[in-house]
């Protein structure tokens, strides 16, 4: 009887695959382009091309296609067979090495941020030979970058890859500065969990918002909540475990390490996790995983949401982006080492990230920032939109005894060597040295920074780019300081001054407390650390000059590119919040106004035929009804008023602002007045699905 683990990586063209399937020279040939040290030329791309296409044939493959991240967040396919007319117009398949390499989709109705005219069309897909090629229902994607005609970046990926090869040369410069000359590349390692709801498909049928817009615009929460705790980790309801089983076969087959799965905290919540893997896989496995969790829910009669925050009262989803440097013999280099040497060289990788993280908290924010994520950052549920990180006692303890040897802690002290050692409590680093702070954005949690913000249902490539991004400025100022010093001791103790002075320079992002307190909120403020409360108010960090240097002198955005992001971002934000406003006016006008007309005319009905006799309860229930009618109708008005104004301006970060300034509370106060309709509404009339139905009934 086959093992369930029997096909894992079966319908992926992976190195093992190429290898048996390759000539030895072309195997080297691709081997040697993966690693940048050359590039395919016509003929050994016509022999993988081939190879390749063999292969997706036996698996019963017709098609393929150039799978791509365009700047809407999600993926792009388009479909071309394998079969064409030979020159006697007799059918044959067909998959040359230019078509494998290189494609050309319609590229005019992608965003682009004024990177090129809607007629101009042209686009350009081309191979990223680092990320495998692999099987999705029948089609054989090949992952690509998504490029203009001028070679403008016109996806996330393309910087993404970018950003790696940029870490790589600042992370394997520091760790050769230390000794070890033997690491010639660095790349890092991603951990996507992904946080999820179920519902039953009838009941998002039956909804035009969470068709529409993926959350529920309004809804009064259900008699009982999340505050019992019985969901979080309890038996997985045997509908979901049959899901569940059905996805983790679809992935196994991928190649993607699906570990672990659990309820969330919230009802009808759960996660999904995987092993962590290199950044651009990680980050390409988890977009098709978000795909094959959304289909593979509606084969078993459910809905998968992915919104940041689909239920009002209970917690939203999060994409946790676990992130860690590796060399490429296997070194974690924020993993702590066994001597007090290793130590000092992972003191000083954390303390950089520590002032990159200073330094550039505002596009940390921005990274992690859609439309959804506005509801779910800062609730008492997730991260506050306030950058700190959490290191734990021990290695927090540790560097704040560096920083009291800095010379501002030492004025008017005598100097005594033996008071101090810089390496003493070094030696060993334990691995679970503290409890985790599961209110902190940035977490250290033993050989891995947590980066907790980052929405459900969002791409990870643009939020992991500027990690590496800022990491990369970071460790090539710190090498800057050591480079040309000769001996190898007076490296450490270079580094170990260096770290005194960022932990001097950069301890106002350190937080250990509870993230969600109003004290932090104040104590944030008298520490200087931005709060920006919103995504689109973040998005003009984007206009930032030094943001604009970091990118430009790494080479990994241009200031054009950053512009047309920025403008896309925009854009997106005033566009998502124009359908909700669309979908609420919808649903007021079409489903809950009648509902409520209809509810009031039966009570006045029953309270006629009563005549003096009929119960107090319809004349009261009438007024309740009566008045909730004209503030409904009436927040409908003025929300429609509202929005109509804020988009009376042609630039859509004034019009965003507006939005979320004025529209988005006169949602909040329209929902309010509906909920409270659900709450005394009969279903006799009201015909919405509740939260009680939605969340209980899986």
């Amino acid at each position: 009887m086959p093992t369930p683990y029997e096909g894992f990586g079966s319908l992926v063209f992976n190195e093992d695959e190429m290898k048996d399937r390759l000539p030895g020279p072309v195997y080297d040939s691709w081997e040697k382009t993966v690693a940048n040290e050359g590039t395919l030329d016509r003929p050994t791309a016509d022999a993988i091309a081939h190879a390749m296409k063999r292969w997706a044939m036996e698996q019963g493959v017709t098609h393929f296609t150039h799978w791509f991240q365009p700047m809407t967040g999600g993926t792009a396919e388009k479909h071309d067979a394998f079969l064409e007319p030979d020159e006697q117009g007799e059918p044959i398949a067909r998959f040359s090495g230019k078509m494998l390499i290189k494609g050309e989709p319609d590229a005019s109705s992608f965003p682009s941020g004024g990177l090129r005219a809607t007629f101009e069309a042209r686009g350009y897909t081309y191979w990223d030979v680092t990320s495998p090629v692999f099987i999705k229902e029948n089609v054989l994607c090949i992952p690509t970058i998504f490029v203009s005609y001028n070679g403008e970046a016109l996806d996330k990926k393309e910087p993404l890859l970018k950003s790696l090869e940029v870490l790589s040369t600042s992370a394997t410069r520091l760790v050769n500065l230390f000794g070890d000359k033997e690491v010639k590349s660095c790349n890092i390692s991603v951990g996507l969990e992904q946080e999820y709801f179920l519902i039953d498909r009838k009941y998002f049928d039956q909804r035009l918002d969470l068709k529409l817009t993926g959350r529920t615009l309004f809804g009064a929460s259900a008699a009982k909540r999340q505050e019992l705790d019985d969901h979080y980790f309890g038996a997985i309801p045997t509908k979901v475990q049959s899901f569940m089983t059905d996805v983790n076969q679809q992935l196994w087959k991928l190649g993607i390490y699906a570990k672990t799965e659990h309820n969330e905290a919230a009802p009808a919540q759960f996660e999904l996790a995987p092993i962590f893997c290199k950044g651009n896989i990680a980050v390409d496995q988890n977009q098709v995983t978000m795909d094959i969790l959304r289909k593979t829910a509606e084969k078993h009669g459910l809905a998968c949401l992915l919104h940041e925050k689909p239920f009002n009262g209970i917690n939203g989803s999060g994409k946790h982006n676990n992130y860690s440097i590796i060399t490429d013999n296997g070194q974690n280099l924020f993993d702590p080492g066994k001597k007090p040497a290793d130590n000092i060289r992972f003191l000083t990788f954390i303390c950089a990230f520590i002032q990159a993280v200073d330094e550039y908290p505002v596009l940390l924010r921005m990274s992690a920032s859609c439309t959804g994520n506005d509801h779910r950052l800062g609730a008492l549920e997730a991260p506050p939109a306030i950058i700190s990180i959490f290191l734990g006692s021990y290695i927090e303890d540790i560097l704040y005894s560096l920083y009291q040897d800095h010379p501002s802690q030492k004025k008017g002290k005598t100097e005594d060597k033996d008071d101090f050692n810089p390496v003493a409590g070094l030696s060993y680093i334990p691995h679970d040295n503290t409890d985790r702070n599961r209110t902190s954005p940035v977490a250290f949690t033993g050989n891995k920074f947590e980066f907790r913000m980052l929405g459900s249902s969002m791409s990870a490539s643009f939020a992991n780019t500027v990690l590496n991004c800022i990491m990369a400025q970071s460790l090539n100022a710190i090498s800057d300081q050591l480079d040309g010093i000769k001996y190898l001791q007076d490296v450490r103790e270079k580094a170990l001054e260096i770290c005194r002075n960022l932990i001097h320079e950069h301890k106002r992002i350190l937080f250990s407390g509870d993230g969600y307190s109003e004290a932090w909120v104040k104590e944030a403020k008298r520490r200087g650390l931005p709060n920006v409360p919103s995504f689109i108010e973040s998005v003009e960090i984007l206009k930032d000059k030094k943001v604009i240097d970091l990118f430009t002198s790494l080479g990994v955005y241009t200031e054009k590119e950053l512009e047309a992001n920025r403008k896309i971002m925009e854009e997106q934000y005033d566009r998502t919040m124009d359908i909700e406003v669309r979908t609420l006016i919808e649903m007021c006008r079409k489903d809950v106004l009648p509902a409520m007309s209809a509810e009031y005319n039966f009570y006045g009905e029953a309270a006629k035929n009563g005549g003096k006799d009929a119960p107090k309860f319809l004349s009261k229930r009438m007024s309740q009804l009566s008045e909730l009618i004209d503030n409904v109708y009436a927040a409908t008005e003025k929300m429609t008023v509202l929005w109509k104004e804020a988009n009376s301006s042609e630039d859509d970060f004034e019009t965003g602002k507006k939005i979320y300034y004025t529209v988005a509370p006169q949602m909040e106060v329209l929902r309010k007045y509906i909920d409270r309709y659900e709450e005394i509404a009969s279903r006799q009339f009201y015909h919405m699905p509740l939260y009680e139905e939605m969340l209980f009934n899986i």
